[in-house]
């Protein structure tokens, strides 16, 4: 027998090591849970950095060459439904190397790429004294031969314009009432009052900044090398004056038409503002952008400054809109009343393509296989662009839908996705309403490129002129930018379009503050046959 004191010294060992076993198994749990979470952290910021130097150094689109499979170029790259035929391969010649059939564009000949500039001749005449033969007969010229063409650019000319008005008086009246019947000439009401501006040297500033993105120091240094001591703030007056002078009128009347269009693109981007009310120059404000459909009938672009992102400035902006409001994920846009959301397919695409490991493959990357997914979808959508709105809908629905089913399917076998990878899934599972409306409305467009497109002019701009010093200058920017990007988007000469505008709302303006401006709006025919590009 076993003495009692001995058991319970071996009963109470035995239960400090069951004690310590449980804490070491739960130290042990813990410690994976921690190492767990530090691989997804590692993982999130391997992620972060392969996504920065994929934006750096890789390729700017979102085509599908991201994603390779073994022994293939690219695994989307299959023609026509997928079906593919075998042939028998003829023999090969060791001392050839096989290239991949493609298609080039054609380059351009002289008449192609000049056919809108005009012409002017030189003619190279030999000297005098050799027009004649060694008996001193003149010779006869018997043609001109075209030997080369070249494009010439000359300098800048600018000149200072002075306006006077002739008077008139009625001698017969003068000498019956001894008073002088005086008549003058009116002159053209000026662009800005009391301001040496014209409406060409203002619309060279505006397409400068606006379209070439060059910045006002920049301009004030070029008007310096020509002669014209014209400071920053001087041309940064002229497109403040000038845009809320009679730019603003043609935003206003674009928005009035937008807003009655069915479907509306939405997004938005950064802007600096330096000089806000309250606010640090460090703090963020947006412009906000707005864009027609692909297929409306007028294409328009409208960007709107506001100091922050909340959903209130889209819902202010869209009042009496009632149509399909189409953008990213952006939870701001869940505040607007009376509208039917359309989610991005291109913004779902961008998130598998950020949660791609390197060399990710669909065998290997779960992220590479929902970017296949996305893939799949833009390439029926392609060929459905020209069908009618209703039958592009029916055909969404016999096509695209089983995909997308397929797609949803899958997504629920994804298991404890982190990182990426979760933020993809995440943004999958949230936005399934809205990237589903597209399948319903042959109106709408698979993507929110449209959009997107539309603020490449602002975001390239930003990059070189960096900030907007005062709110009224955000604000001329955002018209500026308006006016310039849906000229484009019509298909007209940007430059001439707002010298247009320039040159002919003055007058009309002085006489009548409240003037009808229809026939100015870009898509007006003879708006478009007076700005066409190339003329």
């Amino acid at each position: 027998m076993v003495p009692k004191i001995m058991l319970d010294m071996v009963l109470g060992q035995l239960s400090m090591l069951r004690e310590q076993i449980a804490k070491l198994q739960e130290t042990i749990e813990k410690l994976a849970e921690d190492n767990r979470r530090k691989d997804a952290i590692i993982e999130e910021k391997n992620q972060i950095i392969l996504n920065a130097n994929r934006a750096r150094f890789g390729q700017s689109s979102e085509q599908r060459k991201y994603v390779l499979s073994d022994g293939q170029l690219s695994m989307f790259e299959i023609a026509g439904d997928g079906n593919t035929e075998t042939t028998e391969k003829p023999a090969e010649n060791p001392k050839t190397v096989k290239i991949a059939e493609h298609e080039r564009k054609a380059k351009r000949t002289m008449a192609e790429f000049a056919a809108s500039l005009r012409v002017k001749e030189e003619i190279v005449d030999l000297p005098e004294a050799e027009k004649f033969n060694a008996q001193g007969e003149p010779l006869k010229c018997i043609g001109k031969v075209e030997v080369r063409s070249e494009i010439i650019r000359e300098p800048e000319n600018v000149y200072l314009r002075k306006y006077y008005i002739l008077s008139y008086a009625d001698p017969r009246a003068e000498a019956e009432t001894g008073e002088a019947d005086i008549k003058q000439a009116k002159a053209p009401t000026p662009l800005i009052p009391h301001s040496y501006a014209s409406a060409s040297a203002v619309t060279d500033v505006y397409i400068k900044k606006y379209a070439d993105a060059l910045p006002l120091y920049r301009q004030e240094q070029i008007w310096k090398r020509l002669g014209v001591d014209l400071n920053r703030g001087t041309l940064a007056n002229w497109v403040i004056t000038t845009a809320d002078m009679y730019l603003k009128f043609i935003w206003k009347k674009m928005k009035e038409i937008l807003l009655m269009l069915p479907v509306i693109h939405a997004d938005e981007t950064v802007l600096q503002v330096n000089k806000e009310p309250g606010r640090t120059p460090q703090q963020e404000s947006r412009i906000w952008a707005y864009s027609s459909s692909k297929r409306a009938k007028h294409q328009i672009r409208l960007f709107q400054y506001e100091m922050s992102r909340k959903g209130a400035c889209a819902t202010n902006f869209l009042e009496g809109f009632k149509g399909i409001l189409q953008s990213d994920g952006y939870s701001g846009y869940g505040v607007i009343g009376e509208i039917i959301r359309a989610g991005c397919w291109a913004h779902m695409r961008r998130k598998w393509l950020e949660a791609m490991p390197k060399g990710a493959t669909v065998e290997n990357s779960k992220a590479a296989k929902g970017y296949e997914f996305c893939g799949r979808i833009f390439d029926v959508e392609r060929k459905l662009e020209d069908f009618p709105d209703a039958e592009r809908a029916a055909k969404r629905q016999e096509l695209i839908k089983p995909i997308i089913d397929e797609y949803y399917t899958w997504i629920e076998t994804i298991f404890k996705p982190s990182g990426k990878l979760k933020e993809a899934v995440t943004y999958a599972v949230n936005q399934k309403e809205f990237l589903c409306t597209f399948l319903y409305h042959g109106e709408v467009e698979a993507s929110n490129n449209q959009v997107e497109n539309a603020q490449r002019g602002v975001v390239v701009g930003r990059k070189n002129w960096l900030f907007c010093d005062t709110p009224k200058g955000a604000e001329a920017s955002v018209i500026a930018y308006s006016i310039l990007e849906t000229a484009k988007a019509n298909g007209l000469n940007p430059e001439k379009y707002l010298l247009h505008i320039f040159t002919v709302l003055p007058d009309r303006f002085a006489k009548d503050p409240k003037a009808d401006i229809e026939d100015l709006l870009p898509w007006n025919e003879e708006i478009m046959e007076l700005c066409k590009l190339g003329v």
